[in-house]
């Protein structure tokens, strides 16, 4: 990439040092023959450096004179070819810039998912047998395209578990839904979860699962419960990693306990909606895909993030006063490549208690909406925008010195 932008530059360089260097040469092949013969005959004297400055003198009169100003029209020419290569340079940058964000998330390669956790149509492994590998509990409905937790009716809980445990150090899932329902704008509910934890098939009143949970749950709430939270729109996705000790607000749409997270129009799309959750070396991830745009769109990122193996996977939803059809049509788990270091390999993972590492407590976030709490590195998107930017202005830099440099070279001719 850095060779894509600075081979440009060095070539537009090269091109105006050998104009230069050819306006020179032009310059004293153009003289007389009685110049060239009076400049060889002063040079054999004493005073050689008073010839030169004459000669150089005389020469650059002459060639003016003679040529009507080609220098000045070259000088100008190469400027022009300057610029035309700063304006391909800028295009280049802002072609890199529009690449899709999706290169920070998994292709989705098929050698990579994980069919032992991956929830996909037709939905043969699911079941109660003992050979199943997806359990489910409530209300929910198991049809050929997808899976209902919850149908558009009141006071309903539904959920589906993996049954096989994750030993899964790096991972990424990709989970198709869809939040549907006749109900009208703000009335509607309640929503999905999305589950890692060390317990499944528990009910309860966290969207269909227990409270007081340990592992990792990300949350697709549909309705405000907090009316005095009016600085977020709804549905609201956040994260909340949980050891067991800290309960989920519902009044106040668990906001004294979530890691982050984004406002999303899931509701009553006519296309697919998509969102995947990454954890890679103590890094979580969200993203989002809900605009028909077939990229992602980064919703939570943070760092610090202790998961243990041995959890599960899990989604569940609910309806309460309001409701709506709450449908899961697959959810795909991809093992990522990752390397670690021998201290990382040797632990033992399924020891490890779920944490977050914070500058402060995530209570402390009541009145901090934006989520903007957290000691995160920047990411590696980020890294890149700033390389680009710090790469355009040593462009900038380097092109306006080679202007400034040809301008000085010909006023210090003009004194020779």
């Amino acid at each position: 990439m850095f060779l894509l932008v600075v081979t440009p530059v060095l070539l537009i360089l090269v091109s105006n040092k050998s104009a230069v260097s050819e306006q020179g040469s032009r310059v004293y092949k153009n003289l007389p023959a009685h110049y060239r013969c009076f400049r060889g005959h002063l040079l054999r004297g004493t005073h050689r450096a008073t010839s030169r400055k004459l000669v150089r003198f005389s020469a650059w009169k002459m060639a003016s004179a003679k040529n009507g100003g080609i220098a000045r029209t070259q000088l100008r020419g190469g400027f022009k070819r300057t610029m035309m290569g700063l304006r391909c340079v800028v295009m280049l940058l802002v072609l890199l810039t529009a690449l899709p964000v999706r290169a920070d998330i998994t292709d989705g390669n098929n050698e990579h998912m994980k069919r032992e956790h991956s929830l996909t149509k037709p939905y043969q492994g699911v079941g109660t047998s003992p050979s199943s590998q997806w359990d489910f509990w409530g209300s929910t409905l198991v049809t050929s395209q997808y899976v209902r937790l919850t149908p558009d009716e009141r006071s309903k809980q539904g959920s589906i578990w993996n049954t096989v445990p994750c030993f899964l150090k790096d991972w990424e899932m990709h989970v198709q839904f869809r939040v549907h329902g006749s109900g009208k704008k703000n009335l509607h509910g309640d929503g999905i979860a999305l589950w890692y934890t060390k317990d499944r098939l528990r009910p309860g009143p966290i969207f269909g699962n227990q409270d007081h949970f340990v592992g990792l749950a990300v949350f697709l709430d549909t309705f405000r419960n907090d009316q005095h939270g009016m600085d977020r729109s709804f549905p609201y996705i956040s994260a909340m990693v949980n050891n067991g000790s800290q309960p989920y607000d519902h009044s106040k749409d668990g906001r004294p306990s979530e890691l982050g997270g984004c406002s999303a129009d899931i509701r009553n799309k006519d296309h697919d909606t998509y969102l995947a959750i990454r954890y890679s070396k103590g890094r979580l991830t969200v993203m989002i895909d809900v605009d028909d745009k077939n990229e992602w769109k980064e919703c939570i990122d943070v760092a610090g993030v202790r998961m243990p193996t041995g959890y599960y996977f899990g989604a569940s939803a609910a309806t309460g006063d309001l409701a709506d059809d709450h449908d899961i049509i697959s959810m795909k788990m991809y093992q990522l490549m990752v390397e670690h270091t021998p201290e990382e390999d040797s632990q033992d993972w399924t020891k490890i208690e779920p944490s977050v590492s914070l500058l402060k407590s995530p209570k402390d976030n009541i009145d901090d909406p934006t989520g903007n709490f957290r000691s995160t590195p920047l990411t590696g998107w980020k890294v890149f925008l700033l390389l680009l930017c710090a790469l355009l202005g040593i462009v900038v830099c380097a092109v306006v010195g080679a202007v400034v440099f040809q301008k000085r070279q010909e006023r210090n001719k003009r004194f020779y």
